[in-house]
């Protein structure tokens, strides 16, 4: 027994070492490279914590509050990240070690995973996803091993935690079930699932009471129209080939796809590996997928490549070899983006790892205490906030664009009557009259007196879908919501700027072809904080006849209008 216990532990050693250092190079590189623009948006969630957040669970957020209260950094921003990696990375190494795999092969194996290095200093929702999808794991391996009404308990917070981090982590839990039937024989499987609920209730309710922005993003605003392209679905299968390391993924993918099942846990991951990475190849033949969506199929993966090549006799040389190649490859890169490489500016991807933190403080000394505003695109807003550690950059979200937290957080209330600096990425008659210049960019502001947004205003039109004849009249009953804590009026008298209320229509996603403005009847309305108000519109079809996207926006100048009611289906036949 004790020769067991020293064997076990000379075992672990390695492992050991090994997480230590990648620990170490994971906390460098996370104090020595800018945040990606989605790290900054994150980080204002943070100083908002919430139940919820427009598009995102907030799990995240959760995190770099931690670290940010330490450190007031890039480190601090990532500093729950990295260590979670790290200990998940462990947890990893506890689930395989059950299955004879060596500690060799297992440093081997993770090293190369490009995916994993990417997440491992980063804090976006991934990185909380692809921590509590191996906690999962290895509970439920616990579970599977000894039915139990404490790991029962444990494994409802943890499937809680991961719907906390991001909504992918449903396809872990669901694809989980599935290819489990009998633990609904357990009566404790009953209390994970009670547990969880009562755990995730408070993100739903946040959700209920704000009209669920999430499932209306992802299922419907999100969604493309656009006819299915071959080269989607190829390009999705390359990029897991990348992520998964450019040389040698592919031959962990085949192997795992044909690992052989050998007991329940096996089978759990088997089926995870399949649905987690079918289910977004199907979605790339109506919707646009990301490639890191899959981030949590490639647990399964690297637990049943370790596994069925264990059992197997180990690796060949040559493609040891080939991953030696490939970890040096990601050795490479990741030490090139820390230096700042000038060939790593010249990738798009990459590029916004680089120099807005000057370009945060050459527009702070344009805008001072001011407000900043900027449009279509939360990203730079929130990068100019973190490294000015202020809450006066703004995203005024376009008709062109998407909703964000900009639409839904308190800071436009704020805006109003106020003077703000607007800076754009093209000059803007009558307002732009500095230019800014950053790495690559250069960018135009100017100053907005007497500021008036109406971004928050939801309008109803009480209808999906139109068919209409060209050139027809039809008449909308809309429904104007007004959710600000003072009353709008949308009268000029008072403001420098003109209000409109205009009916807008796109062919596909951002070509908009007509744009037709109200009656000034529109500029009697008067709605009282909380209330709503009707009034009605005529609309008339494009003369054209085809499938048109139309949206009710009110613009007021010098912006370019705000996406207020819901995208309508129009069809003229």
């Amino acid at each position: 027994m004790t020769n067991t216990i020293i064997d076990s532990n000379r075992s672990d050693k390695p492992v050991w070492y090994f997480i230590l250092c990648w620990t170490a190079f994971n906390l460098l590189q996370a104090g020595t490279i800018e945040l990606h623009p989605d790290e900054a948006y994150y980080w204002l969630y943070a100083q908002k914590l919430d139940w919820g957040y427009f598009y995102h669970p907030p799990m995240m957020a959760l995190f770099i509050k931690i670290g940010d209260t330490f450190f007031h950094n890039e480190f601090g921003t990532r500093l729950i990240a990295v260590l979670t990696n790290g200990l998940a990375i462990y947890l990893l190494w506890l689930i395989v070690k059950k299955y004879s795999v060596s500690a060799k092969w297992f440093m081997l194996l993770v090293s190369g995973i490009l995916v994993i290095h990417v997440y491992a200093f980063t804090t976006t929702p991934d990185n909380p996803l692809f921590f509590f999808a191996v906690l999962f794991y290895y509970a439920y391996q616990k579970y599977l091993e000894k039915d139990s009404w404490l790991t029962a308990l444990i494994i409802g917070v943890i499937a809680a935690c991961l719907l906390y981090s991001k909504y992918h982590g449903v396809l872990l839990l669901g694809f989980t079930v599935i290819s489990n039937p009998r633990l609904f024989t357990r009566r404790t499987f009953y209390l994970a699932i009670a547990v969880g609920l009562l755990c995730f209730t408070p993100h739903i309710l946040w959700q209920a009471h704000r009209d669920f922005p999430a499932v209306n993003y992802q299922l419907f605003e999100r969604a493309t129209e656009k006819p299915y392209k071959l080269e989607v679905s190829l390009v999705f299968i390359a990029g897991q080939l990348l992520l998964g390391g450019i040389i040698s993924s592919w031959y962990l993918f085949y192997k795992s796809a044909f690992a052989r099942i050998t007991d329940q846990f096996t089978r759990t991951l088997k089926f995870n590996l399949i649905g987690v990475f079918g289910f977004f190849l199907l979605n790339t033949f109506y919707a646009n997928v990301q490639p890191h969506y899959t981030l949590i199929g490639f647990i399964p993966l690297l637990v049943l490549a370790l596994i069925h090549l264990q059992s197997t006799n180990g690796f060949p040389r040559w493609f040891v070899v080939l991953s030696i190649i490939n970890i040096i490859l990601i050795i490479i890169l990741r030490v090139s983006l820390m230096l700042g490489l000038p060939y790593l500016k010249q990738i798009q991807v990459l590029q916004t790892y680089y120099g807005f933190k000057d370009w945060a403080k050459a527009v702070h000394n344009k805008a001072g205490n001011a407000y900043m505003i900027m449009d279509d695109g939360f990203q730079n807003p929130s990068k100019y906030d973190f490294y000015n550690r202020t809450f006066k950059g703004f995203a005024y979200d376009s008709r062109y664009y998407g909703r964000t937290m900009f639409d839904i957080w308190p800071m436009e209330d704020s805006l109003q009557h106020q003077r703000a600096y607007l800076l754009l990425s093209d000059p803007l008659p009558g307002v732009s009259t500095d230019t800014i210049r950053s790495e690559g960019d250069d960018w135009y502001g100017g100053w907005v007196n007497d500021v008036r947004t109406y971004q928050k205003i939801a309008i109803d039109p009480h209808r999906k879908m139109i068919t209409a004849h060209p050139g027809q009249y039809l008449q909308f009953d809309l429904t104007l919501t007004n959710p600000y804590p003072f009353d709008v009026s949308f009268a000029d008298s008072g403001y420098t700027h003109p209000a409109f209320l205009e009916a807008c229509f796109f062919k596909g996603r951002m070509d908009i072809i007509d744009v037709q403005q109200a009656p000034l009847s529109f500029k009697s309305i008067i709605i009282k904080k909380g209330a709503s108000v009707n009034y009605l519109m005529t609309v008339k079809a494009p003369k054209q006849k085809g499938k048109y996207a139309l949206f009710f926006s009110i613009r007021t100048e010098p912006f370019r209008g705000a996406k207020n009611s819901p995208l309508l289906t129009f069809i003229v036949e």
